[in-house]
């Protein structure tokens, strides 16, 4: 069995109201980019709009993710896609807290079309197949520990 690991790297710097711009590389198992990306947020939080709202790329980033998959594993498992459409819709709790708030997720619903002239049995191999390569959906369906670390006075200290 093949194994590699995968890391991409982003390197993110804040510009303008609420501007972020973006800098992503995959660095393993082979360096690819840099692709520039920003986000911003609209009059909500203060900024301009003038970029995709951090939401607006990770549902994005999901729904890619698992179109990739389909349309690379088709290939692989001999399944024709004559036509594929994927509609995802993504809920969170929001619930103030004081002059903050709080977000948790509802929902993650991934409604796939795909027009091929083979069998619902081939298909929904396809399907769940390319749900199993879809990163964003394995990180999404596992319990993940987030590492926050803040540099202060030359050290890093996790926060």
């Amino acid at each position: 069995m093949q194994e590699a690991k995968v890391q991409f790297n982003c390197q993110g710097t804040a510009v303008g109201k609420m501007r972020n711009d973006l800098l992503v590389t995959m660095e393993q198992p082979f360096q690819e980019g840099p692709f520039e990306m920003a986000t911003d947020e609209g009059a909500f939080h203060g900024g301009d709009a003038s970029a995709p709202p951090p939401l607006a790329l990770f549902v994005g980033g999901l729904t890619g993710c698992i179109m990739t998959q389909i349309r690379a594993f088709a290939k692989r498992l001999r399944v024709k896609v004559d036509d594929l459409k994927v509609e995802t819709r993504v809920v969170w709790d929001w619930q103030a807290t004081g002059r903050t708030y709080e977000t948790a997720p509802r929902s993650f619903e991934i409604d796939i079309l795909i027009d091929s002239p083979d069998s619902e049995d081939k298909i929904i191999e396809l399907i769940e197949t390319s749900k199993k390569g879809c990163f964003i959906e394995q990180t999404l369906g596992r319990s993940n520990t987030i590492n926050h670390r803040y540099k202060i006075a030359g050290d890093w200290k996790t926060v």
